[in-house]
């Protein structure tokens, strides 16, 4: 099959987690002897416009994309569809909302199987205003209409399209991404003057839904615990967000702002963590929190569905969303009883090499590419979907 990606930023993945998707998922599709296109932004792979190049057997192609916040990721998508529609393509699979919007081109002009895949409600993100989260909203009413089949990533998602747009989505979780080879001392952990074992790590982009001020205010409401607090992660347009966490954690030398990292730190600092922490209230499903499970750090998290759905049957910490005071009485609780977080990591652990595979993801991804769309009906009725998920 010929596939083209819409969507991702481009590759190599630096930050962002659909890019670490792609990353992981279609090397495995190429090996099974298809061609991969994926369609990239010339703002992220800072190269020039329309150049081609090879990225682990996939092409990748450079686009124009304006670098203007929200405006990057409408012109390249719009662009990679009116190019794709232009192509041989079997298949055209278009990753979140936004990007969707335009599926709607290549249904028309195309004869290629039309995929969306959606991480996440994308328009309930705080970084985007009123405007914006209209577009990408259009995006996901255009893949409800235009798409042959949507995948989710949750179980909550396939709730939600259900629910919202009758539709029987596909779930396919998401996967742990692979780690760079890493120093055995971590001593990119400590020259961050961290100790092993000795630090609490948020790791994800810095944004209002991921919530690390309310993590700072839960970590300094706990006093002398020897630990630290590592929040590492980068810019995503939120740059007076950022300047407002710094102001948040000023004068306490425990809280340490690595920036963004990648290959080896970026594994180490997850692999030295003592804790784990995600306090988002909007996840899809988080690879961040997979990839640390799989490393058997203990994880601490917000009680919303997605972790739930991770960290349900003792395999993790998990306070509500609402409290500071109860994301801190977690956070104490994960240090002072190391062996009880460690029991949970393992079970943890286990559990996602059992059930977030990418030789498994890869082949459910080929499996709907193959689905023959003109004899399945997709739609149904919403109520028998939710009691399948009872």
């Amino acid at each position: 099959m010929r596939i083209a990606v819409i969507g991702a930023k481009g590759l190599p993945a630096r930050q962002g987690g659909i890019e670490h998707y792609c990353e992981a998922l279609y090397p495995k599709i190429v090996e099974q002897g298809h061609s991969v296109d994926l369609f990239a932004r010339s703002s992220y792979v800072n190269k020039p416009w329309f150049s081609v190049s090879e990225y682990k057997g996939m092409r990748i192609i450079c686009l124009p994309s304006l670098p203007l916040r929200g405006l990057d990721a409408f012109t390249s998508s719009c662009f990679a569809a009116l190019l794709a529609s232009n192509k041989s393509y079997d298949v055209i699979h278009f990753h979140a909302l936004g990007p969707a919007l335009f599926s709607v081109i290549p249904r028309l002009l195309s004869s290629a199987k039309i995929i969306v895949t959606c991480q996440g409600l994308d328009w309930q993100r705080a970084k985007w205003g009123k405007l914006s989260s209209k577009i990408i909203r259009l995006g996901e009413k255009t893949a409800a209409i235009y798409a042959h089949e949507i995948v989710v990533v949750s179980k909550t998602l396939k709730c939600y399209f259900a629910e919202t747009h009758h539709l029987r989505p596909i779930y396919i979780p998401n996967g742990p991404g692979t780690y760079a080879e890493t120093d055995p001392h971590l001593k990119s952990v400590k020259s961050l003057g961290l100790t092993p074992g000795k630090y609490l790590l948020f790791l994800g982009r810095l944004v209002p839904e991921k919530r690390p001020d309310f993590l700072i205010q839960a970590f300094q409401i706990l006093k002398k615990t020897g630990w630290k607090l590592a929040i590492a992660g980068g810019d995503s347009d939120t740059t007076a967000y950022i300047a407002k966490l710094h102001k948040l954690a000023k004068g306490n030398p425990n809280i340490v702002f690595t920036g963004e990292l990648k290959g080896s730190p970026l594994a180490e600092i997850v692999k030295g963590a003592g804790l784990f922490v995600s306090a988002s209230n909007l996840e899809g499903l988080p690879l961040a929190m997979l990839e640390a499970m799989r490393e058997g750090i203990p994880v601490v998290a917000s009680d919303i569905a997605p972790h739930q759905q991770l960290l349900e049957s003792d395999r993790g910490l998990l306070f509500d969303s609402k409290s500071v005071l109860a994301c801190a009485k977690a956070l104490e609780q994960g240090m002072l009883y190391p062996e009880q977080s460690a029991v949970m990591a393992q079970k943890a652990q286990a559990h996602v090499r059992a059930n977030y595979n990418w030789s498994k993801i890869a082949a459910d991804n080929l499996a709907v590419y193959a689905k023959d769309f003109g004899l399945v009906e997709s739609k149904i009725d919403s109520t028998q979907l939710l009691m399948e998920n009872l």
